[in-house]
This record gives C-alpha cells, structure tokens and sequence, in this order.
C-alpha cells in the first residue's frame, strides 16, 4: 500500500512543477511577442498596434499572480526541501523578472504612441537591433530554464555585455543628434527611453540565467557579470556640449 501512495504523491508533485514551468513559458512567449510587437509599432510608426501591446500586458500580470498562487500551494502543502524549494523559489523569481519585461515592452510601446506624434528621426534603425538581441537572451534563457540547461544560462548571462555595449553605441548616437539639432531632443529622448527599458529587459534575462544556474546546482555563478554599459561615464566633446 505505502508503495503505490508514495508513488503517487511523487508523480502529483512533479505535475504540479510541471504547470509551473508551463506558466512561466506562456508568460515568457507573451512577453517576447509583446517586445516583438513595440519594436514593430515604433519602426511602423503604428500606434494601435502600440496601444494592443499596452492593453495586452494584463495577460502577464495575470499569469504571474498564478504563479504565485501555485508556489504558496506548493509551500504549503508539500513544504519542499533541497532542490525541490530551489525549483518553486526559482519560478516564483523568473516569474517576477518576465513580469517586469513585460512592463518594459509596454513602455516601449508607449513611447511609440507619443513618438509617433513627431517627425520621423534616423535613429530609429539601431532600435531593433537592440531589441532583437534582447529577445535572443530571453528566449535563450526560457529554454535554459525548460531544459535546466545550467550551461546555457551561463552563455545568455555572458551576453548579457554584448547588448550593454549596443546599447551605449545607440546612447551615444542620440546624444550626438540631439547635439547636431535641438529639434531633435525631443524625439530622440523617447528613443533614449525606449533603449534604456530594452537594456533592463536584459538585465532580468539574466537574472533568470542566474536563478536557472543556482536551481540546477545549489549555488551561485562563481563570476562577476561585466557590464558593457559606459552611458555613465559618457563625456560629451565639441563646441555643441559646451
């Protein structure tokens, strides 16, 4: 008899991770289809499709608060230990990182909407390319996490450095428009925004390379991230910055 019950209660606990891990990968396919969609509306100057993708964020927020649920149901009714809490405390933080992507492609989308309202500014082609890159390590990093790929993970943190120092090279860029012709300012502080919100969609990424990492082996990555981002350190040279 104790055979058969503990089997069962072992496969119930798996299938209970296993929606977990579900949640967590439509959550992750929504967020990089509402990324995909900003960056559209902004180079298609499309501004209901931009307002589609800032109505379509509840669907990621709604999603995270099942997440949620289901880790305090976990907690509570099977007090996991060892590498079964690292996999509920590993989606409860991956849920919250994709969470706030999305809130960073629906503020990219709305950016969209107000610069839409302007003159069209040649900047605006380095942008997907931020956002493509973007995408990239977060669809490596869900897949990291679907395969408990440790290793993979590892890969998307590193280059997380190499979407860093794009983005510097576009920060750069609008400051030198904006410096060319004040007329510019304004359109090209949306972009800086919009770049800076595709940055931090990074950043989460490889936060949940990090937790991918510590739920297959128990620790941290032994390395310090390296940052390709010098936008703080930025000096501006030439009559304009005078």
């Amino acid at each position: 008899m104790n055979a058969p019950v503990s089997e069962h209660i072992v496969k119930s606990y798996d299938a209970e991770l296993q929606r977990l891990t579900q949640e967590i990968q439509r959550m992750g396919d929504l967020a990089l289809a509402e990324l995909e969609a900003s960056i559209d509306a902004v180079v298609k100057r499309d501004s209901e499709a931009a307002e589609i993708v800032v109505g379509s964020d509840g669907a990621i927020d709604a999603l995270e608060l099942e997440v949620s649920h289901d880790v305090v149901q976990l907690l509570v009714a099977r007090a996991p230990m060892a590498r079964d809490l690292r996999e509920v405390m590993a989606a409860l933080r991956i849920a919250s990182d994709i969470e706030r992507i999305g809130d960073y492609a629906a503020n990219v989308a709305k950016r969209a909407i107000s610069l839409n309202q302007l003159a069209p500014v040649k900047p605006v082609h380095a942008l997907p390319r931020l956002a493509e890159l973007a995408g990239e390590l977060l669809r490596d990093v869900l897949d990291a996490y679907r395969d408990r790929d440790a290793d993979a993970a590892l890969l998307a943190w590193a280059r997380d450095e190499e979407l860093d120092e794009l983005y510097t090279s576009l920060f750069r860029e609008l400051l030198t428009y904006m410096m060319e012709d004040p007329r510019n300012i304004t359109a090209s502080t949306h972009l800086l925004f919009m770049a800076k919100n595709i940055e931090r969609i990074g950043d989460h990424a490889t936060n949940i390379a990090e937790n991918v990492y510590y739920l297959v082996h128990g620790s941290r990555i032994g390395q310090i991230r390296r940052k390709g981002d010098a936008t703080a350190s930025t000096v501006l040279h030439g009559p304009a910055a005078d």
